[in-house]
């Protein structure tokens, strides 16, 4: 058996002490929300482990919010810890666009 929800719902309230595997399909743009739609599944009485995986086709947007992701996790790591962070709204046209250009020749090629 299996249970499709979105990210907003996954957030929700919701405890899936039954469920091991979370798959992320669409990513949000901000980790808290992937991370507490995953802590729906990993909570108090979840007895396995919880494997998440996450979709992300190469070169595309997809693995630019994945870096994204990735930058901001570290940022927030880097605030708790006392450093500081470059929002969003920081970012110059050229960062921007950037962001959303389709670049093949940086794509991870990790599996």
């Amino acid at each position: 058996p299996f249970f499709i929800l979105s990210l907003k719902a996954g957030g929700t309230g919701l405890n899936l002490t039954a469920a091991n595997h979370v798959v992320h399909f669409d990513r949000w743009w901000n980790p808290a929300i992937e991370n507490q739609a995953t802590d729906r599944a990993f909570r108090i009485g979840q007895q396995r482990n919880v494997l998440v995986h996450k979709f992300i086709t190469r070169g595309t947007l997809e693995e630019k919010i994945d870096r994204m992701i990735a930058d901001k996790q570290s940022t927030a790591d880097q605030i708790l810890a006392g450093g500081a962070e470059k929002s969003l709204t920081e970012l110059n046209n050229d960062e921007l666009l950037d962001l959303i250009r389709l670049d093949l020749s940086h794509a991870d090629t990790t599996p």
